[in-house]
């Protein structure tokens, strides 16, 4: 890679994320996703507004309680397998990945009051709690290549691989990242022990992508599974984890098979959840992005904000 500038949550600061985007637009704002995919909103103007007064809460928390923030474009289910199930061909694909980048670029030029990172959003081809892995790297490269190529021209800051469950396709997204010359972070789905869903653990995980890819990940992340689920891994230390600069957890403390068959959203306790990740941070000096997954809202990240506060 050339040199870029550091990526600013790489400094000394905690930065924030948004919540889980697909649960609060399902449970909280009354919006259809077919397959869980936010992506089409961006086709229809009213549905938009909706994301953009999502993304505003956010922005509102940043701006009053100087948090740096990193959003995510709408683009997690927005790859080839996900998109034919929608209608969506290559060249409408690749429109609405390059809009969902312009469209956050634009909010954060007109209503940001706090350092905001664009990332690239990445997620896996399969099922985000129980895809094993069913490609090798070269394909999952092949195959992820032409999103995070849209992306990276598009403007974004960085890309991030959210939920993925296995290292071949965190190999192959690491890959298509480093020949658009663009930093990637790499975000593990975890399940209720801390292992990946096919039983392997972090370290482990970590471990094999940084020796396939001359450590080229930027940090890795932990997200969707409750903070009880991988605070004592994290406890276990290790030089792998030290990599971990962000985790993105659940509300709810049930698994991923019990969420499956949930019909009511489970939010958690907002104060306890900020508390918790808060008091991770300060155990584990090298987490330095804190957020939210399944579950959570604006009122779990305030609360995170609210506990460095206190």
């Amino acid at each position: 890679m050339t040199a870029r500038r550091p990526l600013p949550q790489m400094g000394n600061l905690p930065f924030l994320t948004d919540g889980g985007i697909e649960t609060d637009l399902v449970f909280n704002r009354g919006v259809d996703l077919p397959h869980f995919a936010s992506f089409v909103l961006h086709d229809d103007p009213v549905a938009e507004d909706i994301v953009r007064n999502y993304f505003r809460d956010y922005l509102r928390i940043g701006a009053t309680m100087e948090f740096g923030l990193v959003l995510e474009t709408l683009t997690w289910r927005a790859n080839s397998d996900w998109g034919t199930l929608l209608g969506y061909d290559a060249i409408r694909l690749r429109d609405v990945n390059r809009r969902a980048v312009e469209f956050l670029l634009d909010l954060r030029e007109r209503e940001a009051g706090s350092p905001v990172v664009v990332s690239g959003c990445v997620g896996p081809r399969g099922d985000a709690y129980g895809d094993f892995g069913s490609m090798e790297t070269d394909d999952a490269e092949r195959y992820h290549s032409p999103q995070v190529e849209v992306l990276a021209a598009a403007g974004v800051d960085m890309v991030t691989a959210l939920t993925i469950t296995n290292v071949r396709e965190a190999i192959g997204i690491t890959r298509a990242a480093t020949a658009c010359d663009i930093p990637v972070v790499i975000s593990f789905t975890v399940e209720t022990d801390g292992t990946l869903p096919d039983g392997m653990r972090l370290a482990e995980a970590i471990t094999i992508v940084d020796d396939t890819t001359n450590r080229t990940p930027v940090y890795y992340m932990i997200n969707c599974a409750h903070p009880d689920h991988f605070a004592g891994v994290l406890a276990g230390g290790g030089a792998a984890l030290e990599r971990i600069g962000g985790v993105r957890a659940n509300a709810s403390r049930k698994s991923h098979a019990e969420l499956d068959e949930c019909e009511e959203l489970d939010d958690g306790d907002p104060a306890e959840f900020g508390s918790q990740l808060a008091a991770l941070r300060m155990q584990n000096r090298h987490i330095n992005v804190l957020g939210g997954c399944c579950g959570t809202d604006h009122r779990h990240i305030r609360a995170i904000a609210e506990a460095f506060g206190g």
